[in-house]
């Protein structure tokens, strides 16, 4: 087996077929992409779970759930527990509302999946934000829901203010880190003029350049270079 189906292997557990095809047709165009790959999933200005996690969190945002699903398990993998995850995924919410909310029930589920929990998914998934959430804190429920059910308590008095402050503030996961999930939501559809605002808002956030780097970097693996060049638009040149 290849390096590069080596690499693939220990990622997954298996040779996703993607790989195997990209192998078969040109080894050499898999090793490139391999190194690109293995090079920005190292620990960075961001760390490899966090990259993780926020690619799995941007594809629940652009409702694509076959690389929410990869990197869910990365996320795990590395560290993440299903409630940090779970806030990732309510930034998905703020860009794409329910629906967004409503995929990342299948990444919550297999998080859960991978650490030995049970998950029960209903005959039908919910359709509004607010039965998903519920859903989550019923599948929680020997964890710490307690800001999960605040968020819960903001969304059924739909004020949407105040549930956009409350999912930016600190909880598990830090507001610099969920104001560049929101930066990057915008990045993987190559909106880069949408992005603009929530770039300054993750510097306010205490975002670095190297972090903001970081979130174009990963946004190639999932949007390819296009991102990079919408994300560049608003990173300042290095003195």
């Amino acid at each position: 087996m290849s390096k590069a189906l080596d690499y693939f292997k220990e990622v997954y557990d298996e040779v996703p077929g993607w790989v195997q095809k990209m192998h078969d047709y040109s080894p050499a165009v898999l090793d490139t992409y391999t190194g690109i790959r293995g090079e920005i999933m190292q620990n960075g200005a961001l760390s490899r779970q966090e990259k993780d996690a926020l690619i799995a969190s941007m594809n629940a945002a652009r409702l694509y759930s076959r690389s929410m699903l990869f990197h869910t398990k990365g996320a795990i993998d590395f560290g993440y527990t299903t409630p940090e995850l779970v806030e990732f995924f309510l930034t998905s919410y703020l860009y794409k509302g329910d629906a967004a909310l409503k995929l990342a029930l299948e990444a919550v589920s297999y998080a859960l999946e991978l650490q030995g929990k049970s998950a029960v998914q209903p005959a039908q998934a919910p359709e509004l934000a607010t039965d998903s959430l519920k859903l989550i804190i019923n599948w929680l429920d020997a964890e710490d829901t307690t800001y999960l059910e605040e968020i819960l308590a903001l969304l059924l008095s739909g004020n949407a203010e105040d549930v956009q402050a409350r999912i930016l503030q600190d909880g598990l996961l830090s507001s610099r880190l969920k104001h560049l999930n929101m930066a990057g939501n915008f990045i993987v559809e190559l909106n880069g003029k949408g992005a603009g605002p929530w770039i300054e808002k993750a510097r306010i956030a205490g975002a670095s350049e190297a972090d903001l780097a970081d979130i174009g970097y990963i946004c190639i693996l999932t949007a390819g270079i296009p991102a990079w060049f919408e994300l560049s638009d608003s990173l300042k040149t290095t003195e």
